[in-house]
């Protein structure tokens, strides 16, 4: 399955209780078709770590996107031990290597490069209207011989 596949299979789960373990989210997900793999983010922070051990939210994969489509329908604002979940499809990562927040500089990414290439026509036109401006500014003065408007 590629990852893009993959994604369109995949569902967030967000507003978890603390009580829900990977378990209990497969066995709440499992009529709504073959769960591929639930991911429970574990809670980093030492200090709240025994009271809550996870993130509160999780991605469930299932085998097939129309699975995920089902429990979007059906377990949105649905109650899970206390808690009204939310339930939407889950977005792809954004990569590390692109955008702003990447070490290489947008004009030399490939999607940035992509997105604002300029053709060789209009580089050439930009060209000569440039030459064309920078021959002489003045052309078209000689017969002025008063700064300011012409007089009527």
């Amino acid at each position: 399955m590629t990852d893009t596949a993959r994604w369109k299979a995949t569902v967030y789960v967000g507003g978890l209780s603390p009580a829900v373990t990977t378990t209990t989210l497969s066995e709440a997900f499992l009529p709504f078709g073959e769960i591929a793999d639930v991911s429970l983010p574990r809670n980093e922070n030492p200090q709240t770590a025994a009271t809550e051990p996870h993130r509160g939210f999780a991605y469930v994969e299932f085998e097939d996107a129309e699975d995920a489509k089902e429990a979007i329908d059906n377990m949105d604002q649905a109650e899970l031990f206390g808690r009204v979940i939310k339930v939407s499809p889950a977005k792809a990562p954004k990569s590390a290597g692109t955008g702003l927040g990447s070490k290489t500089a947008v004009w030399e990414q490939e999607g940035w490069l992509a997105e604002n290439a300029v053709s060789e026509e209009d580089r050439l036109a930009t060209e000569q209207s440039q030459n064309a401006a920078a021959e002489d500014p003045m052309q078209g003065l000689e017969g002025l011989d008063v700064a300011g408007p012409r007089p009527e």
